[in-house]
């Protein structure tokens, strides 16, 4: 074998040669390098990996979910490192509690599954008024997710199976009133401090920055003052109303469209009944059924017998509490408002007849028609308005589909312009500037589409000038945009930024002045507490902070006050320093009845989370969870670009 191939070496070769360098020069280097960066591994659970481009793609699905609750949020924070990496660590926790539910062959029934469907607002309002899920208008709700029904479907029973995980930690906490109330004592434990403070803006008049200094800090921080790349854009959208536009209608389809549907567009016609419903469950026993079944015959024969007592049998009988009191009317009602069952036997009887008996799931029926409001029948001059916009809308959904081949064909095929698209689509091109990688706060529309301008800052999009791919970016909404001005990230110069930097320089060393002049203070009070200048006391504690920075709250609570008086002193970073004299505890007082069940209801929630939390960290020991990402650090107080 070896020999075959080094006499056909040169073959090889020349094979690996073909089917290399083409694909280097269609996609490049950098292609490659994107291509191996999306499969590339972020984090191990167990066997499964969790690779770059799923962490990218659930990143923007938890951006955009964050944007639609909070449409003024600045963009920056939800791409933060910090945004990114809380959603890497809520990736890792589903796959963990997903597998821990596998591996204890925990999983959904479909009755549990259908109830939950059913809790989702969007869904619930997808059912019929027979109770029916409408099925076509589900799988356009999560078509424009992305996912099937079924997809969809696997997805909540994952989630519910690894719920069960969880609930079977936290749902078998068990809190006994004794150790609650001694550490709930602990938690709100008062203490009565003096306060002395050094705010950083009491030092900043001492602070002379020379120019030599102000360049040390620019050049050292200069990540700190950058200009965000930016791109101007034209842009063109292909949408229903955009297609409508260019519909003209000819008279003589107008008038055959009204001989067509003049008795569908006059209205409904309307009926109004009485109905005795003997009530049973559609699961009830036989047995039960053809009980009520019987009964409702019995009232039928008595209806047929004497229809003049209608109203009386049913104020009587009639197990229907919303109509019984009315003698069972149900006033006037068109087609598509009762269960079809009822709905079929009330439209084919003529006014005054009574029904036979009626099954539906509510039960056994007998209905009588009291009251016909038959449709009167308008003029092509009163229907005019609304024919027209019944026929635009219908040409625009069948040509929208025409029109939306010609535009993501084109945008791709003349790709140094938008103007040949628009021109045969007649579709107007539209501008903006100062677009980022993320929308704009209080954008809307097409330029609050991620999609598109993860489109637009595309290497290919950036680097040439090409027009975008189409995007859709709603539903029958196609969006394609060119860049025409791009302007790099970049670190603007110190005579732009100067004053900024003078700013940031003296705060700091301001800051530093007054940790120094803090912490002075607080060794010459311990050694001489005769001499301490400090505000007058108050009483704090993790529920009253008196508006004390948390971190004055907690360092008066966790210091050692074995011997009184006890000092702290707390570094606040920019706000400057604190020192706090602790002059005596304060025994928390006894709550009301009320109160403490309160608290130890809180408390038994924090001890439910505490182990849930301890059960999740032992679940990731056991999968060896490894994420490959290193944590960011927090973001210092005040940091951010310059303005």
């Amino acid at each position: 074998m070896f020999d075959s191939v080094r006499k056909h070496k040169n073959i090889l070769m020349l094979v690996l040669v073909l089917l290399i360098v083409p694909s280097f020069v269609l996609v490049g280097v950098e292609g490659y390098n994107q291509f191996l960066e999306k499969d590339r591994t972020v984090a191990r659970v167990g066997s499964a990996e969790i690779t770059r481009g799923e962490w990218d793609a659930a990143h923007r699905d938890e951006a955009e979910r964050v944007r639609q609750l909070m449409p003024t949020i600045d963009a920056k924070l939800l791409d933060s490192d910090q945004a990114r990496y809380a959603t890497l660590e809520r990736l890792v926790r589903e796959r963990v509690l997903v597998q821990a539910a596998q591996a204890a062959h925990l999983g959904t029934s479909d009755a549990r599954l259908a109830r939950e469907l059913q809790a989702i607002p969007a869904i619930a309002e997808l059912r019929r008024p027979d109770g029916t899920l409408d099925m076509e208008r589900y799988r356009q709700l999560l078509a424009r997710q992305g996912m099937s029904p079924e997809m969809f479907e696997a997805r909540m029973r994952s989630d519910l199976a690894a719920r069960q995980v969880q609930a079977g930690v936290a749902q078998t906490a068990f809190i006994q009133a004794v150790p609650a109330d001694l550490a709930l004592n602990a938690y709100f434990e008062r203490r009565e401090v003096q306060l002395a403070r050094f705010a950083t803006a009491d030092f900043a008049a001492r602070v002379k920055p020379t120019d030599a200094e102000l360049e040390a800090f620019y050049q050292a921080n200069q990540a700190l003052f950058q200009a965000p790349e930016q791109a101007s854009i034209e842009y063109i959208v292909l949408d229903i109303d955009a297609v409508r536009k260019t519909i003209k209608l000819n008279e003589q389809d107008v008038r055959s469209y009204y001989e067509q549907n003049a008795t569908r567009l006059s209205g409904p016609e309307e009926r109004r009944a009485s109905h005795i419903l003997i009530s049973v469950a559609k699961d009830a026993p036989a047995a039960e059924r053809q009980k009520a079944r019987e009964l409702a015959q019995e009232l039928l024969a008595q209806a047929r017998k004497a229809p003049d007592s209608f109203a009386q049998l049913a104020r009587k009988h009639s197990q229907d509490p919303g109509s019984a009191p009315n003698g069972g009317d149900l006033d006037f009602f068109s087609r598509g408002a009762m269960v079809k069952p009822f709905e079929d036997a009330a439209f084919a009887l003529k006014k005054g007849e009574i029904s036979d008996v009626v099954e539906s799931d509510f039960g056994f029926h007998v209905i009588r028609v009291t009251d016909i409001k038959a449709s009167k029948q308008k003029s092509f001059a009163e229907l005019r308005t609304s024919l027209e916009e019944d026929l635009k809308n219908q040409q625009a959904r069948a040509r929208y589909a025409e029109a939306a081949e010609v535009f993501t064909n084109g945008v791709y095929e003349q790709s140094d312009s938008l103007k040949p698209v628009a021109d045969k689509l007649k579709i107007e091109i539209q501008t903006a500037s100062g677009l980022g990688r993320q929308p704009l706060p209080g954008a809307r529309g097409v330029l609050a589409s991620p999609k598109l301008l993860e489109a637009v800052f595309s290497d290919d999009s950036v680097n040439n000038k090409r027009n975008t791919e189409a995007v859709e970016i709603a539903p029958s909404q196609l969006a394609a945009a060119r860049i025409t001005r791009h302007t790099p990230a970049r670190t603007l110069p110190l005579a732009e930024v100067r004053q900024v930097v003078r700013e940031r320089v003296v705060q700091a060393r301001a800051a530093e002045l007054a940790r120094l002049e803090g912490q002075q203070k607080l060794a010459a009070w311990k050694a001489s507490p005769a001499t301490a200048s400090v505000g007058a006391a108050q009483i704090v504690s993790r529920d009253q902070t008196q508006n004390q920075a948390a971190a004055v709250v907690d360092a008066v609570l966790r210091a050692d006050t074995a011997q009184l008086p006890a000092w702290v002193g707390v570094d606040l970073g920019a706000q400057g320093y604190v020192v706090a004299r602790i002059n005596k505890r304060v025994e928390r007082a006894a709550p009301a009845a009320d109160a403490q069940r309160q608290d130890r209801a809180q408390y038994a929630q924090w001890w439910m989370q505490a182990e849930g939390q301890a059960y999740y960290e032992l679940l990731q020991q056991r999968l060896k969870v490894q994420i490959k990402v290193p944590r960011p650090a927090a973001t210092a107080p005040g940091a951010g670009g310059a303005s």
